[in-house]
């Protein structure tokens, strides 16, 4: 399995079995993003309803066939704007054709402006995703919060994926302390330097971590599990 990050939260898990698992699929519009439409994969993650998150979901999963799995609010709208939605909710679970998946808490809005209104898309959410041996926990948009630390426990988590953008999510000291509640084996810090907005060094989270936990990757690199 690998890891690929494409910018801004976006990622790929690509399986052994050449199976493409897409996480917050920001790619138009994204000044970050290696990657152009169309695109291939198999499966669509997205974790709140966001621009910057939800991104290219609905032509990703029409072109593909490819389910867009999400908490249910989120899905429904995907669904009736034509894309093929898996319904979850969070604390919700799901044995799928490539692995096991939990719906994790986060602490974040969820919206999409629509026609100039704002309307409600269901909780934020992260995803814990175990497949070919490995578990990859992406907690999304989130603080750090004290139940991190129960998920440390309860899973054997190999790779984290940790906003550290500060303003709108974690920033570097507090993605240090998820990433030590989560007892991740390695941390990969997302949500930084799209804006300037969020404008962050990575550097200040790995001072804060072991050396080698923290990779940081830039678009279109990989990460091998």
């Amino acid at each position: 399995m690998k890891l690929i990050f494409h910018g801004h939260s976006c990622f790929e898990l690509v399986l052994s079995t050449g199976q493409v698992l897409i996480f917050d699929p920001f790619i138009t519009g994204n000044p970050q993003s290696d990657l152009t439409l169309p695109h291939h994969v198999d499966a669509i993650f997205v974790s709140h309803g966001h621009a910057h998150h939800v991104g290219d979901m609905i032509e990703l999963s029409i072109a593909n066939q490819a389910p867009i799995i999400a908490v249910t609010e989120l899905a429904n709208y995907a669904e009736a704007h034509g894309a093929i939605a898996y319904p979850m909710n969070l604390g919700g679970s799901a044995s799928l054709p490539f692995g096991f998946v939990k719906l994790m808490h986060a602490q974040h809005s969820s919206s999409l402006t629509l026609n100039g209104q704002t309307h409600y898309v269901g909780d934020a959410c992260g995803f814990l995703i175990r497949a070919e041996g490995k578990t990859v926990f992406y907690a999304g948009d989130t603080s750090n919060f004290g139940d991190m630390g129960l998920f440390g426990k309860a899973f054997d988590i190999d790779v984290a994926v940790l906003p550290i953008g500060g303003r709108f999510t974690m920033g570097p000291s507090e993605a240090a302390m998820c990433a030590t509640r989560l007892q991740a084996k390695t941390v990969i810090p997302v949500h930084y330097n799209t804006y300037d907005t969020i404008r962050q060094d990575p550097k200040d989270l790995q001072a804060k971590l072991p050396t080698g936990v923290v990779q940081v990757l830039k678009s279109g690199e990989t990460f091998n599990l």
